[in-house]
């Protein structure tokens, strides 16, 4: 597994921009829309340590971004996201959200840290178990 970032969940995007970018010295590295709910993705890093980032979640829904402030999750990126979750899953852990897609999937700590993993690359093709197996828990 490779080290991707590190997910916060933000209020205000523009003061939490003017923070990151403006107070700390990070520079904007990218900009995306979310995949699974309405929200702006924004990845930032220090201007010399592009390998260690930062992604910002701002939520399009007020109630739903007030919800789930603070903390999101540690990204790592995967080689095969279905053998990796097989062997999670054999390890006796649970997916919160299984690679459905082919490209991510949720796993979290004892302590309830969220773990997103991501398919090194473009998605693999969907396939079975993972398109009819449920979510647990949250993500």
């Amino acid at each position: 597994m490779k080290y991707l970032h590190t997910a916060i969940r933000v209020n205000d995007l523009p003061a939490a921009l003017d923070f990151y970018c403006g107070i700390l010295g990070m520079v904007e590295r990218r900009r995306i829309q979310g995949r699974q709910r309405p929200c702006d993705l924004v990845f930032l890093s220090m201007p010399d340590d592009e390998d260690a980032q930062i992604e910002l979640i701002y939520y399009h829904d007020p109630a739903y971004r007030r919800k789930v402030e603070g903390f999101g999750h540690v990204a790592y990126q995967v080689e095969n996201i279905y053998a990796t979750c097989r062997a999670l899953l054999d390890k006796g852990m649970a997916l919160n959200l299984p690679p459905r897609d082919g490209f991510m999937a949720f796993v979290k700590s004892p302590d309830g840290i969220s773990f997103e993993l991501l398919q090194q690359g473009k998605p693999l093709p969907p396939e079975e178990p993972w398109i009819s197996m449920p979510d647990q828990g949250t993500w």
